[in-house]
C-alpha cells in the first residue's frame, strides 16, 4: 500500500490511501484513522508493535543477545514442560 499525500504544509501533513486509512502530523502528535469498521485484533497488533518499537528504541542489545535470550527461555520452558509430563 502506497500512501498518497493529500495536504502538506509546515505544521500539518495528512496522508491518506483511498479513505481506509488517514495519518495525520501535527507538531505535537501523529494521528491515525483507520474506519470504524476495522478488526480491533488487527489494531491491536499494531499498537503493540508501535510500543515495542517506541520502549526498543535506544537499546543496545544486539540480535545474537535477543537469540540467545530465546534459546535460554525455550530450553528451560521445554526442562519444566518435560518434567510435568514424567
Amino acid at each position: 500500500m502506497s500512501l498518497v499525500e493529500k495536504t502538506f504544509c509546515a505544521e500539518i501533513c495528512i496522508f491518506e490511501e483511498k479513505g481506509i486509512m488517514i495519518i495525520e502530523r501535527t507538531p505535537n502528535e501523529i494521528i491515525f484513522r483507520f474506519p470504524g469498521n476495522m478488526n480491533l485484533d488487527d489494531l491491536q497488533d499494531l499498537t503493540d508493535l508501535f510500543e515495542y518499537k517506541e520502549l526498543t528504541k535506544k537499546s543496545k542489545t544486539s540480535q545474537k543477545d535477543v537469540d540467545d535470550l530465546v534459546k535460554t527461555i525455550k530450553k528451560g520452558r521445554w526442562e519444566k514442560s518435560k518434567q510435568q509430563l514424567d
